[in-house]
């Protein structure tokens, strides 16, 4: 066989081969039987049938737009959301209960009401908290680690004091 026409054969697995493979190992014909061996393809993809599948890409934003739904409802409160119960707390007392579910449905209020500015704990643990704890959380940087040369820096700095004192 010409190289050629070898590589345009295509060998994937034994079916493409026919009745060469059985005849070949009936007959004791070793070169053929590891020829068409060593041609057989090793990608497992080859043997296999494989269909991309693509699956469309939907996020609840995209379903949302899609299908022209407000945003969902907020699970905690944050400025504008004592504008909109204050809005609701109106609307109740002015025309009853349908007009304030109306408007829950069409611009939901916040699940709950959280304190702000307690760093996400209860009210009564942030209140507990010392006052070091409290700093610790309104911190936004980490603290810098002190030098590794601290003792020798407070050393020469205290012996530069006392030559002062002494000139």
């Amino acid at each position: 066989m010409q190289v050629h026409t070898l590589d345009k054969a295509a060998l994937i697995n034994e079916l493409t081969v026919g009745n060469g493979m059985s005849h070949a190992v009936h007959q004791r014909r070793r070169a053929d039987f590891s020829l068409m061996l060593a041609m057989f393809s090793g990608d497992v993809r080859d043997n296999t049938p494989v269909e991309h599948v693509e699956a469309p890409i939907t996020t609840d934003d995209l379903l949302r737009q899609r299908f022209q739904l407000q945003a969902p409802q907020a699970l905690r409160n944050d400025q504008s959301s004592y504008a909109m119960s204050e809005n609701q707390a109106s609307l109740f007392h002015a025309s009853g209960l349908p007009s304030a579910k109306l408007s829950h449905y069409l611009t939901p209020d916040a699940l709950t009401y959280l304190p702000e500015d307690t760093y996400n704990l209860p009210e009564e643990v942030y209140h507990n908290l010392s006052g070091h704890d409290r700093r610790h959380l309104a911190q936004t940087q980490p603290t810098k680690n002190l030098p590794a040369d601290l003792y020798q820096q407070l050393n020469t700095a205290m012996r530069c004091d006392q030559i002062r004192a002494q000139a």
